[in-house]
């Protein structure tokens, strides 16, 4: 947490709130956030104007115009606020031409800012080996079965939040399509019949755009870029639901730990 469509959310939102300004100032009051020398971030951003911002799974992208780009990692508490006020949780603070300001807050200060030329982000990403974006217009039912069958004894849960298989998918959203799909989150993959690995593809494709158009999920410390909470937590059927009704069938809701995460679903409902 924050997964792709949280990501997603902000990078729009920053494009439209920062991209084409000029960065006057950047304080960093806690240097483990930024993965540079501290005179060499400076030397690269101070100046700079923001050309582009996107992302790449969980990843924020901003690329300046002086040949540099940022790579921004919220992991599980980074949030990234426009004109926020800044708190003891607040580490990196970006200043603008115009008079605005970016504010990077992380509570657990797990998430990174990096330092790269722009002519490397390509051999990064190889070098990261991430998995298609789900959302991709090119990414079609015949891909997806096809990475199923490179990993037959994986749990499905896992293998959808595994970013070497698909970039992006978390833990909030790969119960959710699941329960969509009707599949239990402990089944190997290769027991997956198609019309099931068909009904998880409908899901993903479904639910990350509905997530998007919500702004996020706020099941934790999750804020946009504007300091809101994102809307899609009342539309979630199992994360977080542990011991009420299914919305189905009137079943329980059941949690177990799952390689350190836990899985969410109707035992019912999923088979």
């Amino acid at each position: 947490m924050p997964e792709l469509p949280e990501v997603e959310t902000i990078v729009r939102q920053l494009q439209r709130a920062v991209v084409g300004k000029k960065i006057i100032s950047a304080k960093v009051l806690l240097p483990k956030i930024v993965k540079a020398k501290p005179d060499k971030f400076q030397i690269a951003v101070k100046g700079a104007t923001i050309k582009s911002i996107w992302r790449r799974a969980k990843i924020l992208i901003w690329e300046l115009n002086n040949g540099w780009s940022l790579l921004i990692h919220l992991k599980m508490t980074g949030q990234l606020i426009v004109n926020g006020q800044p708190s003891k949780y607040t580490h990196v603070i970006f200043g603008f031409s115009d008079g605005t300001r970016l504010i990077f807050n992380d509570l657990r200060q797990f998430g990174y800012i990096k330092l790269i030329k722009s002519e490397n982000l390509s051999d990064f990403f190889i070098k990261e080996k991430m998995g298609p974006e789900p959302l991709d217009k090119d990414f079609f039912l015949a891909d997806f079965e096809a990475l199923l069958n490179r990993r037959p004894k994986t749990k499905i849960k896992q293998f959808l939040m595994d970013p070497i298989n698909i970039a992006g998918i978390g833990n909030i959203y790969s119960d959710e399509i699941l329960f969509f799909a009707g599949v239990n989150p402990l089944r190997r993959v290769k027991t997956l019949k198609k019309g099931k690995a068909a009904k998880i593809f409908q899901g993903i494709k479904k639910i990350l755009p509905a997530a998007i158009k919500l702004k996020g999920t706020s099941a934790d410390n999750y804020l946009d870029a504007f300091g809101r909470k994102g809307e899609f937590l009342r539309k979630l059927k199992v994360y977080g639901r542990e011991g009420q009704k299914c919305v189905k069938c009137k079943g329980r809701i059941k949690r177990v730990k799952l390689g350190g995460r836990s899985a969410h679903f109707c035992p019912v409902c999923q088979k």
